[in-house]
């Protein structure tokens, strides 16, 4: 397929681009800013995609402009689906990629598909409010929206919890200032997630909403035993009251078995050969 990717130059959208092209897939990476509406109706008319893959977003949860959340999340998203229905163009399979977070704080040890949205966030509250939006556009192109929990992996930014602990690891640090040990989550490897939004977008499913997740939840404290093994050393860990968050959700774990249903998705890295391989490459 030919297939158009927006925030093709992302951490998530330069693994995808890899993995699309591994499986025989020709990717556009989209120029044009979703914003500029006359811009983007020209370039989507001009590439025709089969395909379109919506990974661009502002998906830093602590980023201060509010207002840019629902910009980029919420209208740069519906200008995309305009473009995408120009006369003359045929109906292009789309992926968008909303988050886990919309699910907000479930007294739930395991959340599906059928819970009920709570987000706590501006940057939750943009994505389903985009989501409500892109629902509205299931009878005119078929959509597929994804909601990844926390993923990561090797090039993510140090903005993330993830990427700054093993970035301390692999400076030698002796000291880390963190927030809440006991939050939990439900962490991917980037390259289970890109492959997942592949095997969708290969396959015949539209007008839905799928998790794309592990399965487990693993607390931050396991995350520091774990690197203090794959490092060789006890780092100290010191709580920061500034990085722990009144909002924040005590635990996710997602539900794959819709996933699984879809696309007999199974994860090929566990947690640890994710660290791993962030700490060493």
């Amino acid at each position: 397929m030919k297939l158009l990717v927006t925030g093709a130059n992302g951490f998530t959208g330069q693994r995808f681009v890899t993995t699309a092209r591994a499986r025989g897939h020709e990717v556009v990476a989209l120029l044009a800013n979703l914003n500029d509406q006359d811009a983007l109706k020209e370039e989507v008319a001009y590439v025709a995609p089969e395909a379109v893959v919506h990974l661009a977003a502002i998906s830093f949860v602590g980023h201060e402009n509010d207002e840019e959340f629902y910009r980029v999340n919420v209208i740069g998203t519906i200008n995309l689906l305009k473009a995408l229905v120009q006369p003359g163009l045929k109906k292009a399979r789309v992926l968008v990629a909303s988050s886990a977070n919309i699910y907000g704080t479930p007294d739930i040890d395991v959340i599906d598909e059928s819970v009920s949205p709570a987000p706590v966030n501006h940057y939750a509250a943009s994505k389903l409010a985009m989501e409500y939006m892109v629902k509205a556009w299931f009878d005119k192109l078929p959509i597929v929206i994804t909601r990844p929990f926390n993923y990561t992996g090797v090039g993510q930014h140090e903005n993330f919890l993830i990427p700054k602990i093993v970035a301390h690891y692999r400076r030698g640090e002796k000291v880390i200032e963190l927030g809440n040990l006991d939050v939990s989550r439900d962490f991917s490897d980037v390259r289970d997630v890109v492959d997942a939004y592949v095997s969708l977008l290969e396959s015949d499913a539209y007008s839905t909403v799928v998790n794309i997740c592990s399965g487990q939840a693993i607390a931050l404290r396991e995350v520091i035993q774990k690197m203090n093994i794959i490092a060789g050393y006890e780092i100290e860990v010191r709580v920061n009251p500034a990085f722990v968050r009144a909002n924040e959700i005590p635990r996710l774990c997602g539900s794959n078995h819709y996933l699984k249903k879809l696309i007999n998705f199974s994860p090929k890295y566990t947690f640890d050969q994710t660290l791993r391989s962030m700490f060493e490459t």
